[in-house]
């Protein structure tokens, strides 16, 4: 620590820190317009503008605030005569070329340039000269550029490449007539910009502005903190509120993205106030849905139900919850479903993305959780990224992988697709799909062969290494190469590279787990992690990342058909003592139905009476010919959800429902962090949120327990799931939580398995590679994946609504390697038809070096062109997750090709 003397006030702080850090500890403000905290640890990259100086004791010239560290015994003065003098001097220089038309500017009320002028009483420049005449750029979909207004702070181009790390701009030209500027290009559409927005959330004057529907100054509109109900990693957000409509949103500094979004998080926020949201319920008429009233929706609801259990019994019934809602809804659905309708015929989406993680991690580690947290990463000294394309799916976890690479970490990727994250890899190995087991196998022979082990954690935390040495030693590097299509070289170097870290952590996500071998893969990861040491530490782990915003909390609270809250296990006799207990009614104590297994179920006609929330098996679930015959033969359905889906379209009745800016809550992210959902706007007409309407269901069907409000039902949550036993509405309104938090002292746990792994020790579960359940062959000769892009979301519900969006990416298409198309004679382009044993569709032909050999990806957002009409079925024996990931198709082209003369 330093002593520094701030304006006659002497303060403490830490050596190194900066000058502006020691005024601002004084309490004295200084004026910035270039500096911002989140560049503080960037030495070098402040002090342009000049704005911030401050007279430093016995020395010559003024000194910038932002840039200059302390020393101790430092003497700052912050605003003498000479300081305002040159504080004025630069704020005119700034002036003197900037386009004045503060009036009609956007960003009037929200400009530092502005508000510096005003707060030094400066009207006009006298230094007005030359003018910039640069061309306005409205090439991108969200945001329009105005390098006129451009006061050259390097705020934006900093956050492009040393946060977002898309190095998308930089400064161009010379003299008067630098500007920020595409690489050769002045227009960003022909850029690597990703649309984030973070250049626009840090522009302190007009250059940047976001583009609105709806026009609002700045003065004009409140802000609502919440989080972001995209993808998991479970952003902080402040979302704009003008006339009871979200007119824009801005990132907060929260603990998982640190002030960053990506471009759904920024700017595809208007299926909120969208006319297709759902408004009133809707009951099926003459084979039509109407409108219809509350009391009559909830009315047939009761009927239904009365007539079912009396006919069929409880074992008719089953509902799937949603990854999408709150933790305190999703609690209350599989309430409603164990309580009232009485069984356990509960699950949600995690079955169709992570229930392999769930099962591989709970049995070789205790729990099957993200070990570590995000923020993490930034410490890592390898980062091993294996079926994820982070930066698409969870942009800002690819963000800050990006940022770590910088700070020095290795990087390696394995994944069937050359990912934006392969380009700076230190080890890329473009697999086959479905290998993976064999892949991490025969890292781990090399590990041992080569005795890279971390001998003493073996020793001291696991068991089972026998086993496992046994297994992975058959695995020999060249059969290993041969089954994934890669080079047997680069596969040792992937693990000498891993096994050579101090702290390494695995990133994993679908391309893992959506397997018939599923459980295996994870496990396999498990193994490797074990093997190295890289559990109970920070900064490395084993780390799933969760698709959707609320996946964790919904598996949390118990939307899985053999978990209670707390992952508490109904065939166990002192929880459901437990829970009968708190619940006040005698609960089925047998394992329910899976998602695959409720959706055959339904095809036969064994479930009666379906209740999905928030949920679209129609688009998601892997075989929609078969997924649509079961629904379409269930006799009773109900849907509640924000919009009339393609799965509403078969209800029985359709209940609407508040979005997330429209209720009160929590998620809990990827990193198992709790964070709440405030409500900015009341929902349309008469929707109502998720709780409510279920609460309201309960009492109907004769459960009388009411709920004040989300934060009540957060109380009971805690009482009876010891995870989130400490975890509170009034805590999170001051800070954010990390379960597991078994107490109201508990600070909340960054890692796991620090002193002890859940299970006691790590558990080797080995395991042997076998293929995926349907391979190439000569009917169906090219083998299909799936996954999502960066600018669309899950079964594109939400992002379908968002224009910006759907105009760069409207429609279906998929992607085959330059070898593949000649051999089909498609072009780039091309209209084509996809078959599978399954069914078949019409998309878009994109032919891309990202892909190689006879291998062929296709997103599944798309209802024009939806993938899993073509993908299998087979299930993972253990976790009962489909094989979405793997899937062997036919392909040939449209007629004359080209049809409707779209080259996306």
């Amino acid at each position: 620590m330093v002593h520094v003397t701030v304006d006659g006030r002497v303060v403490e702080i830490p050596k190194g820190s900066a000058v502006i850090d020691a005024t601002k500890k004084a309490g004295a403000k200084i004026p910035t317009l270039c500096f911002l905290e989140l560049h503080k640890k960037m030495s070098g990259l402040n002090s342009s503008c000049r704005v911030c100086v401050v007279e430093v004791a016995g020395r010559k010239n003024l000194a910038a605030a932002c840039s200059t560290p302390v020393t101790d015994g430092m003497d700052i003065i912050t605003a003498s005569e000479r300081v305002i003098a040159a504080r004025k001097t630069m704020i005119e220089l700034l002036l003197s070329d900037h386009e004045q038309d503060c009036l009609i500017c956007g960003k009037a009320g929200n400009c530092t340039l502005q508000d510096l002028c005003f707060e030094y009483d400066i009207k006009e420049s006298r230094y007005r000269g030359m003018m910039n005449s640069f061309p306005l750029d409205e090439s991108n979909e969200f945001y329009s550029r105005n390098m006129n207004k451009c006061v050259k702070c390097r705020r934006c181009v900093t956050t492009c490449s040393a946060y977002q790390c898309s190095e998308a701009i930089d400064f161009a030209g010379r003299g008067f007539g630098v500007r920020v500027a595409a690489p050769f290009d002045d227009q960003i559409r022909n850029s690597s910009c990703v649309s984030c927005g973070n250049c626009v959330s840090v522009c302190p004057v007009g250059a940047l502005q976001a583009k609105s529907r709806e026009k609002f100054r700045t003065w004009e509109v409140t802000r609502t903190r919440t989080t972001c109900s995209y993808c998991g990693v479970g952003c902080e957000m402040d979302l704009l509120v003008k006339d009871n409509r979200v007119v824009g949103v801005e990132p907060s500094n929260g603990p998982a993205n640190s002030g960053l979004l990506c471009v759904k998080g920024r700017f595809s926020y208007n299926f909120i106030n969208h006319p297709d949201r759902l408004k009133t319920p809707l009951i099926r008429k003459n084979g039509r849905l109407v409108e219809a009233g509350w009391d009559e929706a909830y009315g047939l609801i009761a009927v239904k139900f009365e007539a079912t259990k009396a006919a069929y019994g409880p074992e008719a019934f089953a509902g799937l919850a949603s990854a999408r809602v709150t933790n305190e809804e999703n609690y209350l659905f599989q309430k409603m479903v164990r309580v009232v309708f009485g069984t356990n015929n509960v699950d949600h989406c995690a079955r169709l993305c992570h229930a392999s993680t769930v099962a591989g991690l709970a049995t070789t580690l205790g729990s099957g959780a993200m070990t570590n947290s995000i923020d993490e990463l930034l410490r890592s000294d390898v980062i091993f990224v294996t079926g994820s394309n982070t930066t698409e799916t969870h942009p800002v976890i690819g963000a800050k992988i990006r940022q770590a690479r910088l700070n020095g970490a290795k990087l390696i990727v394995a994944e069937p697709r050359r990912i934006d994250l392969a380009a700076t890899a230190d080890v890329f190995l473009q697999i086959t799909p479905g290998t993976n087991v064999a892949l991490f196998n025969a890292m781990m022979n090399v590990i041992l062969e080569e005795g890279l082990e971390d001998r003493e954690f073996i020793a001291g935390r696991t068991e089972g290494v026998a086993e496992l040495r046994e297994v992975v030693m058959k695995c020999r590097p060249e059969e290993a190469a041969l089954i994934c299509g890669v080079d047997a070289e680069n596969l040792r170097r992937a693990a000498r590279l891993y096994a050579g870290a101090d702290r390494a952590a695995i990133f994993y996500a679908m391309g893992v787990t959506q397997h018939s071998t599923g459980t295996a893969g994870v496990m396999a990861l498990s193994n490797l992690a074990l093997l190295c040491g890289n559990l109970g530490k920070e900064s490395a782990g084993v780390n799933p990342l969760r698709g959707q915003n609320n996946v964790q909390g919904a598996c949390d609270v118990g939307c899985l058909p053999g978990d209670l809250p707390g992952y508490q296990k109904v065939s166990d006799p002192r929880v459901m003592e437990k829970f009968q207990t708190a619940w006040g009614v005698k609960l089925p104590d047998k394992p329910g139905l899976t998602v695959t297994e409720i959706i055959d179920r339904a095809g036969k006609g064994e479930i009666k009476f379906l209740h999905i929330m928030g949920e679209n098996p129609m688009i998601s679930d892997p075989d929609l010919n078969h997924v649509e015959e079961a629904l379409k033969h269930t006799e009773f359905l109900v849907v509640q959800d924000i919009f009339l889906t393609e799965t509403a379209h078969l209800a029985d009745v359709v209940l609407p429902a508040a979005s997330f800016a429209e209720k009160d809550g929590t998620f809990t992210n990827t990193e198992r962090r709790v964070q709440r959902v405030r409500k900015a706007v009341d929902p349309p007409g008469e929707a109502r949120a998720d709780w409510v309407i279920l609460m309201e269901i309960m009492n109907r069907l004769g459960h009388g327990k009411t709920y004040r409000d989300a934060a009540s039902i957060m109380e009971e949550i805690a009482d009876v799931t010891p995870q989130y036993g400490g975890i509170s509405f009034d805590r999170l309104e001051k800070e954010t939580l990390q379960w597991p938090c078994p107490s109201i002292d508990h600070p909340g746990t960054r890692y796991l398995h620090k002193d002890t792994f859940t299970r006691g020790k790590g558990l080797f579960k080995p395991v042997e590679y076998q293929a995926s359940a349907e391979l190439p062959d000569g009917d169906y000769p090219y083998l299909l994946t799936t996954g999502r892009i960066l600018y669309h979301y899950h079964t594109n519900t939400m992002t379908g609504r968002e224009e910006g969006l759907m105009n760069l990416h409207p429609r279906s298409f998929i992607e085959m390697s330059p070898l593949t198309a000649q051999r089909l004679a498609i072009r780039d382009g091309d209209r084509v038809t996809v078959t599978s044993r399954r069914g078949e569709l019409t998309s878009t032909a994109r032919v891309t070096d990202r892909i190689e050999g006879n291998i062929v990806f296709m997103p599944f957002h798309f209802a024009d062109g939806a993938a899993n009409l073509l993908t299998n079925s087979a299930l993972d024996p253990l976790a009962n997750i489909p094989e979405l990931k793997v899937c062997a198709v036919n392909i040939a082209r449209l007629g004359n090709g080209n049809a409707g003369g779209e080259h996306d």
